[in-house]
């Protein structure tokens, strides 16, 4: 299925933009983290990270739906 990445910070120079259209192969946000590894091996280094659908926070066993804007938010740090 078709969606739509957003990152931020970190996620958004990993993913090399801000929105990037991805073909995705799984159905939750645990699948969607594994595939994110493979394609773009960064993302592992991150110890957290977080995820948003329709503006909410998304656990790992959220079922993602076809054409879903998915919102990467990576570990924020700061004084």
């Amino acid at each position: 299925m078709k969606v739509r990445l957003v990152g931020y910070g970190i996620a958004k120079e990993i993913l090399n933009s801000r929105n990037l259209d991805f073909e995705f192969n799984g159905s939750t946000i645990k699948d969607l983290k594994s595939e994110l590894v493979q394609k773009f091996p960064d993302f592992e280094s991150l110890r957290s990270i977080s995820f948003a659908i329709q503006e909410e926070y998304r656990k790992d066993d959220y079922t993602i739906q076809s054409n879903d804007e998915i919102i990467i938010i990576p570990p924020v740090s700061g004084g």
